[in-house]
């Protein structure tokens, strides 16, 4: 019987031996049990070794290329069904690239809330664990090559240009091929020209009809928390939605789930039951803590197993505690895959974890906080955070800086944060699904806020009247859409892909209890 880490490896040097002699590879599928490992012939385009210095693209025009195709991100469809959103288009594509999808296990997430942190979460454990690990998660805050990343470095410019440049071909035989679908396959091939031991696979929209859903027998599926969003794709309710998130259940593939309302738990489990899907819900099966919490971190316990004891993560809110639980569940299961995964690793991954924009502390006297809520529900869940870590006890006013999108709860995002706000500045992130300040100051208005309001398009603007407004013990939160976060990060002058909290001592010395 072979670990899974010792089958990585012996997949990796068969591949490398077989691809030196022969355009053809033995891609190793191994068994979710990690007892038994089926050797598939895969036969690999020649394309998919081209090396670097052949590309003749740029990485300018790789993303002009790619901005070039049909945007289900700007030009969205009118309902979530086969013949609109496809599953065979990505699948075609990635059969004629080789499915180098299929060249090394993967945990696939999705949800509605919590996803990408998740899924961050549990990239930065199976890194601490020594592993090569890729993340691919959407959408990104202010660089695309966040999108695609291994062991937490973003996709070299050249790397991703030679890809493009490689599925140019493809993509042009597969007609009405998407934004999503063509970015989906890069983040496979790279991930195989990475020769990574494991990738942590964030779903799109949905689930069912998401291009990651070609997976065929990833390692894990994780269903976070489920909430309203997308609806005019998923459907009005949550079961509906749930049924849809469910669609990434694999048979006989571990599931987990977050918490979710009795509606919505129903239909995952029934899916599960009816795919021989074992299904693991975080607080009924994996109870849980939320322990002390500050501006620096969250602290968290599980109750009961092998994982038991207390963690910490940089992450805030209590909302990251659950977070971190479903991290912790679906790793058991990676772990008793045969992939090794340490106590030491589990701890140090969820301390180290980079995740930027969510409840990100920039700046402090004022504070500054980057949160990318875009629902009523996490709306309510950074209302909470908001009042018991930065308002609570203290002479302190919130300056709120809000953006959206018109397909977005607006009205619910603002029932839950204008009661606690002393003064709104409106801005309109740079995108053409965005609303104006004037339709969302006519929203303010209709939930009844009464308190001053300003009228800042641009993100630098915005930023420059919140500043004037506060005063050190202040608090300026900028919320409501992942553009919003990343055109203000942009103005601050902060890295891509690398949140604010990793380079504070304050958080390093708490960081540092568990290297």
């Amino acid at each position: 019987m072979y670990s899974w880490f010792l089958a990585l490896r012996i997949r990796k040097l068969q591949a490398f031996i077989f691809w030196a002699v022969s355009l053809s590879t033995s891609a190793l599928w191994i068994s979710a049990k990690g007892a038994k490992i089926i050797t598939e012939r895969t036969q690999l385009d020649v394309s998919l070794h081209t090396k670097a210095f052949q590309m003749t693209l740029s990485y300018a025009d790789a993303l002009d290329y790619l901005y070039s195709l049909i945007n289900y991100e700007v030009r969205r469809p009118e309902r979530y069904a086969p013949d609109v959103v496809s599953i065979e288009r990505p699948r075609a594509l990635l059969a004629a690239l080789g499915n180098p999808q299929e060249r090394y296990p993967c945990l696939h997430l999705t949800g509605t809330k919590g996803k990408g942190s998740v899924s961050a979460m549990c990239a930065s454990v199976l890194s601490a664990a020594g592993l090569r690990v890729g993340l691919y998660s959407s959408p990104h805050l202010q660089d695309f090559r966040e999108r695609i990343r291994v062991n937490d470095v973003l996709i070299a410019p050249e790397l991703l240009a030679s890809l493009v440049e490689r599925v140019q071909p493809y993509v042009a035989r597969l007609a009405g091929l998407t934004w999503f679908e063509v970015v989906t396959a890069l983040a496979f091939m790279a991930f195989a020209e990475e020769s990574v031991d494991v990738a942590v696979i964030e779903v799109g929209l949905g689930g069912r009809l998401d291009a990651t859903n070609i997976l065929r027998a990833p390692l894990t599926t994780t269903v976070t928390s489920l909430s309203y969003d997308h609806m005019h794709l998923l459907g009005n309710t949550l079961p509906e939605i749930a049924f849809e998130k469910a669609g990434i259940f694999k048979q006989g593939v571990p599931a987990i789930s977050a918490p979710q309302p009795p509606e919505a738990l129903a239909v995952l489990e029934r899916v599960a039951a009816e795919r021989g899907a074992s299904l693991t819900v975080v607080g009924r099966d994996v109870p849980f803590e939320v322990g002390e919490s500050d501006e620096f971190g969250q602290f968290f316990r599980l109750l009961e197993g092998e994982l038991r004891g207390e963690y910490w993560t940089p992450l805030l809110g209590a909302h990251q505690a659950l977070n971190g639980a479903v991290a912790l569940a679906t790793l058991d299961h990676v772990r008793k895959a045969g992939i090794p995964i340490s106590e030491q690793a589990l701890r140090v991954g969820l301390a180290q974890v980079n995740w930027a924009g969510r409840l990100e502390v920039v700046r402090r006297a004022p504070y500054l906080v980057l949160d990318a809520a875009h629902n009523a529900a996490s709306a309510e869940r950074l209302r909470d955070s908001l009042q018991h870590i930065f308002l609570s006890g203290a002479e302190r006013r919130l300056i709120l800086i809000f953006g959206a999108f018109t397909d977005k709860d607006v009205l619910g995002m603002f029932r839950a944060l204008l009661p606690i706000t002393d003064q709104l500045i409106l801005m309109q992130p740079i995108s053409p699904r965005a609303f104006s300040t004037d339709q969302l100051a006519e929203l303010a208005r209709q939930v009844g806020y009464a308190g001053t309001l300003y009228s800042c398009p641009a993100a630098r603007e915005a930023l420059e009247r919140a500043e004037q407004l506060a005063s050190p013990s202040d608090v300026i939160c900028a919320t409501g859409s992942l553009s919003v976060v990343g055109e203000l990060r942009s103005v601050l002058g902060l890295a891509a892909g690398r949140a604010a909290y990793l380079d504070e001592q304050a958080v390093q010395v708490r960081q540092n209890r568990y290297l």
